[in-house]
């Protein structure tokens, strides 16, 4: 069986550890730091590395097209006022927001 593959990402010194898998997101952003979902792949416009619609808010990683997704996009005034509630449903519903950790990533502490 191969090795699992190794690849290194730094979090941010407060993000609170990994969740077990099924168990409530925690924001520990493991999951988006290591790589985009495919939203975020639209939104990136990249397959691999972190995410850049993820947000540091209040202690935890968030995704910002569901805090903040006229900044994420760049749609400012009325128009991107407007769309948030709309961009927001839609982004909870396609990176499945609220049904738990589902991120098979074991996270370990490297030496520098």
């Amino acid at each position: 069986m191969p090795s699992p593959r190794q690849i290194r990402i730094e979090i941010h010194p407060e993000a609170p550890p990994k969740p077990d898998w099924g168990a409530p997101c925690n924001g520990c952003g493991i999951c988006c730091l290591a790589e985009p979902c495919p939203l975020g792949m639209l939104i990136s416009r990249r397959r691999r590395g972190a995410c850049t619609a993820l947000r540091w808010r209040a202690g935890r990683y968030v995704c910002g097209m569901l805090s903040e997704p006229q900044q994420v996009l760049g749609w400012q005034g009325a128009t991107g006022r407007a769309l948030a509630p709309l961009l927001q449903g839609l982004a909870r519903r396609w990176i499945s927001a609220g049904s738990g950790c589902d991120a098979s990533l074991e996270a370990v502490s490297m030496p520098d």
